[in-house]
């Protein structure tokens, strides 16, 4: 029984994502990512042409999934939109104290790594932030119209500023091992948006 091209291309990106999560993009060598998927590099080559079409296509599915999931928390329209706002920004923060620290973005892992190395990666990188970027802003407008937020909040500023933010935690969060920088997100985040 052959499995469908779709199958084999999802089943490499889906293993390689926690291997380049873990250790980034450029020190993982196809080898390894082959070797854990258990699919011949000939097959790679012909779901992939190169490393850095490989990284862009790894980009790509990990926004799409993570838009969708963004999607969920943020246009459940039953809850107001600060509600909604807070529960994706507690969605940074490990689920249980004393987790580890761990990044699980992509974005944050490879932002500073391939931005520079690959023009592809750089703009899939680029697209799927701006997309983030957006939904906040479309939530915050909502939490204007359904008055959770301020009227005086200008949502795409504060949406772009608070991304920067929460991303730039992220960083620190990996320097330091410790939460202090996410914690500090999370009460700026409140104070932004006055609640």
């Amino acid at each position: 029984m052959n499995t469908p091209r779709t199958d084999v291309r999802q089943h490499i990106l889906d293993t390689a994502k926690p291997i380049i999560l873990g250790k980034g993009f450029s020190v993982v060598g196809l080898n390894e990512v082959l070797k854990a998927a258990a699919v011949p590099k000939g097959s790679f080559y012909h779901y992939f042409k190169s490393k850095e079409l490989f990284g862009e296509a790894l980009l790509e599915d990990y926004f799409a999934g993570y838009l969708a999931a963004v999607d969920v928390v943020l246009k459940n329209q039953d809850i107001p939109a600060a509600k909604r706002l807070m529960r994706y920004w507690q969605g940074w923060l490990p689920e249980r104290p004393g987790e580890g620290v761990q990044c699980q973005c992509l974005a944050a892992k490879l932002g500073g790594e391939v931005s520079d190395l690959s023009e592809a990666m750089r703009l899939a990188l680029q697209h799927g932030t701006d997309s983030i970027i957006a939904r906040l802003a479309d939530c915050m407008r909502e939490g204007i119209i359904d008055g959770s937020l301020p009227a005086d909040l200008d949502a795409d500023h504060c949406a772009l500023t608070l991304y920067q933010m929460w991303l730039g935690a992220t960083l620190l969060t990996k320097m330091r091992r410790d939460m202090s920088a996410l914690e500090s997100a999370m009460l700026a985040t409140r104070k932004m948006l006055k609640l």
